[in-house]
């Protein structure tokens, strides 16, 4: 069963995917953000190509481990995901999941200008892999 990871943000939304094992995850594309309505769409989209059978959001809590309005704003779009697509869909803590992406992709040579839509991607693919690490949860709720 192929997971798709999500890393949200009010601009740009990285995509990852895993192989159809559930073992590895890879960085897919990163949308552009102009509405939630929109991205739903084009999220349900890729689930169906990609034939998903499980969704992961990253959700941004403090460091105490409590939810500020990030968390929430993360919460409510994976709600929305979930009524869209028919699919289980949970959230996991994605805390510097942007920062290992940025320290990625600097030491991959990539030049800081063209790390944005990359560094969407990558984040998503680094709490997805978490998450397949993980393994489901028994009862994935948003």
């Amino acid at each position: 069963m192929r997971t798709l990871g999500i890393d949200f943000g009010e601009r740009r939304i990285g995509i990852a995917i895993s192989d159809p094992g559930g073992t590895f995850a890879l960085p897919l594309t990163a949308l552009a953000r102009r509405d939630d309505d929109s991205a739903v769409a084009e999220i349900v989209a890729l689930a169906r190509a990609e034939e998903v059978g499980r969704i992961v959001v990253g959700e941004p809590l403090r460091s105490d481990g409590s939810a500020g309005s990030a968390a929430r704003r993360a919460r409510s779009f994976a709600r929305k995901i979930a009524t869209a697509t028919g699919l289980p869909v949970e959230t996991i803590d994605e805390a510097l999941t942007s920062r290992e992406a940025d320290r990625r992709l600097a030491e991959a040579g990539v030049p800081a200008g063209k790390r944005a839509g990359r560094r969407d991607a990558l984040a998503a693919q680094v709490l997805l892999q978490e998450a397949l690490d993980r393994g489901p949860r028994p009862d994935p709720a948003p």
